[in-house]
């Protein structure tokens, strides 16, 4: 796909394996997050060794206005997005009552607010044009309820649908809309997590067949994508069960997850840099 590409959490992780992949395709990009000196690094790289252009956008995606922020800068710099890709999100694991209604908040502002501002700054643009694309991570703890991930699943249970209610509205005015549902992946999101054990099934994905999975359903303008056979089994069994059983099921599977010695996360915040 021509034209610009605006990441977020494009410092480490997932995003930074878009930007990497997409600058290769001879795109030129928008990488945005929390970390300046990341991006200027990661934007220069690119720049030299795929001949792209590579610009650096700093923001909070936390903050309430972040999203008209970004539209503001973009409009300034006279930039057109054709590819938006929402990749910015953490999480949190462990009983609700224990996990602070502050860093709950900051969660639901990075993986749901924001995700839904950038898409309202940039699809305008993309409908005035005829074209354009909107790339939402979310992941497999979509499908069901997820005990002791309560915010998180949630959030991403929003995201799915969210986008597949997008892609229905505006498959035929030459948008498309695609949601990535990884299972875990080897990025610095179990570091804000604080345990490795958060990651249920045991087994990591590298971020490279990761991202490539997705730009291939992209191109064929799949609804969404659910890398490796094991995911996507469990994504397609997941719905068919009663929500009280997959809750039940869950449950079990995260107890692990929520009794693990956890090492201290990073400041609230800064968890907008996992991908």
């Amino acid at each position: 796909m021509p034209g610009t590409a605006l990441i977020t959490g494009a410092s480490s992780g997932l995003g930074a394996e878009f930007a990497e992949q997409l600058a290769a395709r001879g795109q030129d990009l928008v990488l945005l997050a929390r970390s300046a000196d990341r991006l200027a690094e990661l934007a220069a790289r690119l720049g030299r060794a795929h001949g792209v252009r590579a610009e650096v956008l700093v923001q909070d995606l936390a903050e309430p206005d972040a999203a008209r922020r970004v539209g503001a800068e973009l409009a300034a710099r006279g930039l057109a997005v054709d590819l938006l890709v929402n990749n910015a999100g953490f999480g949190t694991c462990g009983r609700f009552e224990e996990n602070g209604a502050g860093r709950d908040h900051d969660q639901l502002m990075v993986n749901v607010v924001a995700l839904v501002g950038l898409t309202h700054e940039v699809l305008p643009g993309m409908l005035a044009r005829g074209a354009g694309a909107v790339l939402n991570v979310a992941s497999t703890a979509a499908f069901q309820p997820t005990p002791y991930f309560a915010v998180y699943g949630a959030s991403k249970t929003f995201v799915l649908d969210f986008g597949l209610a997008l892609r229905q509205e505006y498959r035929r005015r030459g948008i498309k809309v695609l949601t990535l549902c990884p299972g875990p992946v080897e990025t610095g999101f179990f570091e804000v997590i604080g345990t490795r054990k958060a990651a249920v099934t045991g087994s990591f994905a590298q971020p490279g067949p990761v991202v490539r999975a997705a730009l291939r359903a992209l191109d064929r303008d799949r609804a969404y994508v659910t890398p490796g056979l094991s995911n996507l089994v469990a994504a397609h069994l997941a719905p068919r069960r009663p929500r009280t059983l997959a809750a039940v099921v869950a449950e079990r599977i995260s107890r692990g997850a929520r009794d693990a010695e956890k090492t201290a996360p990073p400041a609230p915040r800064a968890a907008e840099r996992a991908a």
